[in-house]
């Protein structure tokens, strides 16, 4: 059958050498520099567009509309955190041959696996839920259709896609689908922004924060660097692995020099792109909706106005050609890192590109999580306050994981010679301190 899949992990296949020549039919052959650096492009970059998913579209814009330009210094304060963090789950993936999960189970206390696990189920349903209802929105914007028939068709489809297509054509597909929001990009420099104060607000962090600055600073560090990235970042290089034929966790383990370069840049670049578009939509936000009084957003309708510079009376679809195939990637991503994780501490069968039949636990936690997802959206909060409070939980719930993270990458049982240097471990140092503050903080407000 066309577009079958291949086998669940723990499959063996025949293994091939370690590197990543198999890419390129053989270790002679040389593409030039820039196609070699772009076919090396994966994980990273998937994983980079899948951050911009609609919470944090709808978290950036809303911060934009109703901060101006006040937090365009958060954009340059993740992106070397969020950079870091995701390096170390790339790396745990591509050392070990194993994602988070599967490394806890082997080496770690059983509470320590299971409590990453729930804290990853909880940020990824509620913000399975939020994703839903948002594409939803944006079609009933559109069309008039009633919403609550939407959603269960758009999880239909996003795990019809996910049960029955390869892992390779998904990822292909998934690399491009959010260059939509560059829209964004474009828009804030027809918005004519006041440079003078976006370069200020970029430089100069304003730290002076109330109750509702609080929380919208906890939601862009929680929607920037979210618990579901640090799972899928290291299953997808074991995933990456598989597709070479490393059917094994033996055939998968360790790494190669060249291996860890091209993933480096690999994530690199994608959690660059990531900011950027976070930055740009803060940005055309503060210049369009802030500057017009728009400072509280509501509905779909509003958040999409922000395209009027670009797009005039086409923004709200333009709006939600973004919010869809944003929202389509990360639902893929949210239900997929939660599966692999439960699947791989329970030791199933499981894998992005398995067949039904040969994961059925796998692919039945992921049905699981976009039925639990679905279930969220009966709660009464608007699509856009929804994805907003999704981004709150994660940012809740992020910093132990990134501490469990900073244990693995330091633990030469797992590590070997590739274990976190110095800057790796102050930069998630950091970013485990600013996250755990900025939840902290949270609590007298509440």
């Amino acid at each position: 059958m066309a577009g079958r899949r291949g086998a669940a992990i723990d499959v063996a296949d025949a293994p091939e050498p370690k590197g990543r020549a198999g890419l390129h039919g053989g270790k002679h052959f040389r593409r030039p520099p820039l196609p070699r650096f772009l076919r090396a492009l994966g994980p990273g970059l998937i994983t980079g567009a899948a951050d911009d998913d609609p919470s944090g579209v709808s978290t950036y814009s809303t911060t934009g509309a109703k901060y101006g330009y006040r937090f365009l210094w958060t954009a340059p304060l993740t992106l070397p955190l969020m950079i870091a963090v995701q390096l170390m789950c790339a790396r745990i993936g591509l050392v070990s041959g194993q994602g988070l999960a599967g490394v806890l189970r082997d080496r770690y206390p059983r509470w320590v696996l299971w409590l990453a696990c729930a804290l990853l189920l909880v940020a990824n349903v509620v913000n399975i839920g939020a994703d839903l209802g948002a594409m939803a929105a944006v079609v009933e914007m559109l069309t008039g259709a009633p919403r609550r028939a939407l959603v269960p068709l758009f999880a239909g489809l996003v795990l019809a896609l996910l049960v029955f297509e390869r892992y390779a054509v998904i990822a292909r597909v998934f690399k491009w689908l959010t260059l939509v929001l560059l829209a964004y990009v474009v828009t804030a420099f027809l918005a004519r922004p006041d440079w003078h104060a976006v370069l200020r607000a970029t430089f100069l962090p304003d730290l002076h924060l109330d109750r509702s600055a609080a929380i919208t600073l906890v939601a862009i560090l929680g929607t920037t660097i979210s618990p579901y990235l640090f799972f899928w970042q290291a299953a997808e290089e074991v995933e990456e692995e598989i597709e070479l034929g490393r059917g094994t966790v033996e055939a998968r383990r360790g790494a190669t020099r060249k291996e860890l370069r091209d993933m480096t840049g690999d994530v690199v670049v994608g959690m660059a792109i990531s900011v950027l578009i976070f930055y740009f939509i803060v940005l055309t936000s503060a210049a369009t909706l802030h500057r017009a009084g728009l400072t509280e957003i509501r509905t779909a309708e509003e958040a999409a106005a922000a395209l009027r510079p670009l797009a005039g009376n086409a923004a709200s679809l333009l709006f939600a050609i973004g919010i869809i195939g944003t929202g389509m990637l990360g639902v893929s991503v949210l239900a997929g890192s939660a599966a692999l994780a439960i699947a791989e501490a329970a030791r199933w069968p499981a894998g992005m590109s398995a067949r039904l039949t040969d994961a059925k636990a796998f692919y039945g936690v992921m049905a699981a999580s976009v039925v639990a997802g679905i279930a969220m959206i009966g709660l009464n909060v608007g699509a856009i306050q929804m994805l907003y409070w999704a981004a709150v939980v994660n940012g809740v719930l992020a910093p132990p994981l990134i501490v469990i993270v900073l244990v693995i990458c330091n633990d030469r049982r797992v590590m070997g010679e590739h274990g976190n240097g110095w800057v790796l471990n102050a930069l998630g140092v950091l970013a485990a301190l600013v996250m755990g503050g900025a939840a902290l903080a949270l609590l007298p407000v509440f």
